[in-house]
């Protein structure tokens, strides 16, 4: 009997046709990242920032995996710094193709999952389409939710009809007992604010505690309540409107004496 397998094989040249048209698709995939990335320096939201991983095995920027950081300025969750991770899939931007979001930082809310620290996408987009969701929406939403005043749905625009599910036991806690809930939101506040500097391994953000220098500076520019924006100089307090340029650097200079 002859051999048959021959024809249930792929021929080398359509192997190689294959693999070329897959990397085509791919660099257009990444080309269409990339040009999201660029559009987020003029409309990304105010208090949230990316950056691109590096990836290990190139030393490059990766544009499918990012480390993130929202800055929360007034509401519930007032001077909150929480950490995140964003990765999309090698599909992205396809229809259905949802980009994760995961916070480093504990974040006690009803749109994210209490174990995994997920940001719930598909309930607040349940259609993903290529044509009206982008990066931009993700971090939009993803600031969102620590500004909205219900988690139980209802309003107009996109993400807004449907109700938080990934932590329902928050969701009833802000409805039933808005009491509890605050006191569960500034909790994960002061943490995040306690594990600023810890910086996960690889990422792209890295948080620095101030030099003692910097310190004196601020110090000096800004002020403390307690002493009626005074600061001393040579053993004398001064406000801080008659200090002259001497006395700043004066004030450095000691800061960096004693730091040595």
């Amino acid at each position: 009997m002859a051999d048959r397998s021959w024809s249930t094989s792929v021929p080398e040249t359509d192997k190689t046709k294959s693999a070329a048209q897959s990397e085509r698709d791919r660099s257009l995939r990444d080309h269409k990242v990339a040009i999201e990335y660029k559009h987020l320096r003029v409309h990304a939201p105010g208090g949230v920032y990316i950056v691109p991983a590096i990836d290990p095995r190139t030393q490059e920027a990766d544009v499918r995996s990012y480390h993130g950081v929202v800055f929360v300025r007034r509401g519930p969750y007032a001077n909150g710094v929480f950490k995140f991770k964003l990765r999309l899939p090698p599909r992205y931007n396809d229809v259905g193709t949802y980009p994760l979001v995961r916070f480093v930082s504990y974040v006690y809310n009803p749109h994210v999952h209490p174990g995994t620290g997920e940001l719930d996408l598909r309930t607040a987009y349940p259609q993903w389409s290529p044509k009206k969701h982008y990066l931009v929406t993700v971090l939009t939403f993803l600031k969102k939710i620590f500004y909205v005043k219900s988690f139980d749905g209802g309003g107009e625009g996109d993400a807004a009809s449907a109700p938080a599910v990934a932590n329902p036991d928050a969701r009833e806690m802000h409805r039933s007992d808005p009491a509890s809930y605050r006191r569960r939101v500034e909790e994960c506040v002061r943490d995040s604010q306690r594990q600023i500097y810890v910086n996960e391994p690889g990422s792209t953000f890295r948080f620095t505690e101030d030099g003692v220098c910097l310190k004196a500076l601020r110090e000096m520019l800004l002020g403390r309540p307690d002493d009626e924006d005074k600061v001393a100089v040579d053993g004398n307090t001064a406000p801080l409107t008659q200090l002259s340029i001497g006395d700043i650097v004066k004030k450095v200079e000691n800061a960096s004496k004693v730091s040595g």
